[in-house]
């Protein structure tokens, strides 16, 4: 376990929704979230769980600079600032959902993961009994993600059958 994960919003939100926020500390040596990110969480509703999480100190803070290389993309702000400080920094891992984001992410030869990737690490480190049934619970609160890339990442990497897990009440 050597990665060091710089986190947007997105996965930070939605596996809070969940439940599941500690993955992010379980599965990385480090875990920062820029200021920018913190942000934009706290501007969320009160009773959100990553405006808990954040508030509780969950995870380290970092400030970042936009940089103009990143800036051309023209992704969020939250995503610039995780972008930025990757860049900045050496070795750090993005951990973001936005396509876009991604995109400049790899055109920089930058390591990347989305929430998907660490549902699926988890339950390959044993974190988790069921990816399946997290990424369940994920798109009932509202995480969108496309069940034919679901159904495909579970078989592949964790042999998992995505109609064999039944949706969460």
């Amino acid at each position: 376990m050597s990665e060091r994960w710089v986190l947007n919003a997105s996965p930070i939100i939605v596996l809070a929704r969940v439940g599941h926020e500690h993955l992010f500390e379980a599965l990385a040596v480090q875990v920062v979230v820029p200021q920018a990110v913190v942000e934009d969480i706290e501007a969320g509703p009160v009773g959100d769980p990553a405006r808990r999480a954040i508030a509780n100190e969950r995870f380290t803070t970092v400030n970042a600079t936009p940089l103009s290389e990143v800036l051309a993309w023209d992704p969020r702000i939250g995503e610039t600032a995780v972008l930025s400080y990757a860049l900045e920094e050496s070795r750090w891992t993005v951990v973001l959902d936005d396509a876009v984001a991604r995109k400049c992410a790899k055109s920089f030869d930058l390591p990347f993961k989305g929430t998907l990737a660490v549902v699926v690490l988890a339950k390959q480190r044993g974190l988790i009994p069921s990816a399946a049934g997290v990424l369940r619970s994920l798109l009932r609160s509202g995480f969108h993600l496309d069940e034919g890339i679901i159904r495909t990442v579970l078989s592949r990497t964790v042999g998992e059958r995505w109609d064999q897990c039944p949706l969460p009440r």
